[in-house]
């Protein structure tokens, strides 16, 4: 019988996102990969009530993560009704739509018929009543965005979602939407994207449109996917996710360029006294912006390491001049 750790609050960091009232962990936990039908449930369990037991509350997915697709929610679903139910108001359950998910013409983008549904859909599989943060997950160019924010809106009006967020939105895109959503009077309070040391387009202007329209930012991929860890440094060990066929590691990451920034940097990580995951995490923070970071993971101990960033010494103004100068090729 599951017990949940009476100290669980006392390390984590909660801030803000944006200008709402909804506090968010530092560190999230994302569902994308390795809580899906394929994979363990004992090690997925573990996994969830670890990070809860850590203070982590955000518990990230979408409508297709899994293999295959809707599993991850059926098997949070699963960790609900056995450990984590009487917990319910304690956690902050976040769902996304707007991939692929279905066949014919409604399984997919951001039309009302398909966003509705989705989040129907995902309210099943995980077995709750509603949930704490919907996203759309990409912009649609052909649904107008006035019925994608419409039905975003109605979402919270229904009861179904408290909050409505973004993701993959550019500076563009997410700047009309945002509007759209406050003349709802549903504000998006939380933008979700892509950013890690490799990864910088959301300083474009992304992070100032956020501090100008109130929203936060959680942001995915900051380790690149295992990138931005020792992992590849020496190669790609078998059973790893640049290892399995149909992904996009080593397409998107690894290139003899990044495997040597990445060595640099696992040697800068050393000096603090971090590991190349940590320091890569600990940078994302940096940015005021930033309400928490998503992190994924395989095993238990990945988590509790990635919350250990929590009592890291701030960077130098030297460390973060170094850091940018290893990203420029010098």
């Amino acid at each position: 019988m599951y017990s949940a750790k009476e100290e669980r609050y006392d390390h984590m960091v909660y801030v803000r996102s944006g200008s709402s009232g909804l506090k968010l962990p530092r560190i999230s936990l994302g569902l994308w990969q390795n809580f899906g039908s394929v994979d363990s449930y004992e090690n997925i369990r573990r996994m969830l009530l670890t990070a809860f037991d850590l203070g982590i509350t955000y518990f990230d997915l979408a409508n297709n993560y899994g293999p295959s697709r809707g599993s991850a929610e059926e098997n949070l679903g699963r960790v609900l009704k056995q450990d984590l139910l009487a917990y319910r108001d304690e956690l902050i359950l976040a769902t996304k739509a707007g991939y692929d998910m279905w066949k014919g013409p409604y399984g997919n983008w951001g039309s009302r018929k398909y966003l509705i549904a989705s989040l129907d859909q995902s309210l099943r599989r995980m077995g709750v009543d509603y949930v704490d943060v919907f996203y759309h997950h990409r912009p649609d160019p052909e649904t107008p965005m006035e019925e994608t924010a419409q039905a975003l809106s109605d979402m919270v009006r229904q009861g179904k979602a408290l909050y409505v967020g973004l993701s993959n939105y550019t500076t563009e895109n997410a700047g009309r939407m945002m509007e759209l959503l406050k003349e709802n009077g549903t504000p998006c309070i939380v933008n979700q994207n892509r950013y890690n040391l490799f990864e910088r387009g959301l300083e474009d202007g992304f992070f100032e449109l956020l501090a100008d329209k109130g929203s936060g930012c959680v942001i995915f991929s900051p380790l690149a996917q295992g990138m931005l860890t020792d992992k590849y440094l020496n190669g790609i060990p078998g059973g790893s996710r640049a290892a399995r066929p149909g992904t996009t590691v080593q397409e998107r990451y690894i290139t003899e360029q990044k495997v040597h920034m990445a060595g640099k940097l696992n040697a800068l990580a050393r000096e603090r006294g971090q590991t190349l995951a940590q320091m890569s995490l600990s940078w994302i923070l940096t940015r005021k912006q930033v309400t928490s970071v998503l992190t994924g993971a395989s095993r238990p101990e990945q988590i509790t390491e990635n919350v250990g960033i929590l009592g890291a010494p701030a960077f130098s103004e030297e460390e973060l001049a170094q850091i940018d100068r290893i990203l420029a090729g010098e």
